[in-house]
């Protein structure tokens, strides 16, 4: 079974995605943080990664690059999940290393299939 980790401070947006995920089979582990995501992908060696771009202490883009600068990481799925979709955002992310971009509100067709594509081996 996959084991995906979802960092997102909104307690509510993790829960979404929670669900979802866990409903479609894979094992979710959550963090609320940027330093509790680094710390909890260290300790856990999640499958796939979805970060909130908008979190505190590190956002999303923080927690991308400390994770491609550790070797363990650089092939990891990494999906930037975000609010603010703006024009060069998505291209954005995929310049600092994310494998995957999804939009909030989050269409649950759009992530099931996202999930499937980056974990499909």
């Amino acid at each position: 079974m996959k084991t995906i980790l979802i960092a997102d401070d909104k307690a509510t947006g993790r829960e979404l995605v929670r669900t979802v995920l866990e409903n479609a089979g894979y094992t979710v582990i959550e963090a609320s943080d940027g330093p509790e995501a680094l710390r909890k992908a260290r300790e856990l060696s999640p499958d796939l990664i979805i970060l909130d771009l908008h979190m505190p202490e590190i956002d999303g883009f923080g927690v991308i690059e400390r994770l491609r600068k550790d070797s363990h990481f650089a092939q990891t799925p990494v999906v930037a999940l975000t609010a603010s979709a703006m024009q060069g955002d998505r291209e954005r992310a995929m310049a600092v290393g994310f494998t995957g971009y999804i939009t909030k509100p989050i269409r649950l067709v759009s992530l099931r299939q996202e999930i499937e594509r980056l974990l499909k081996t």
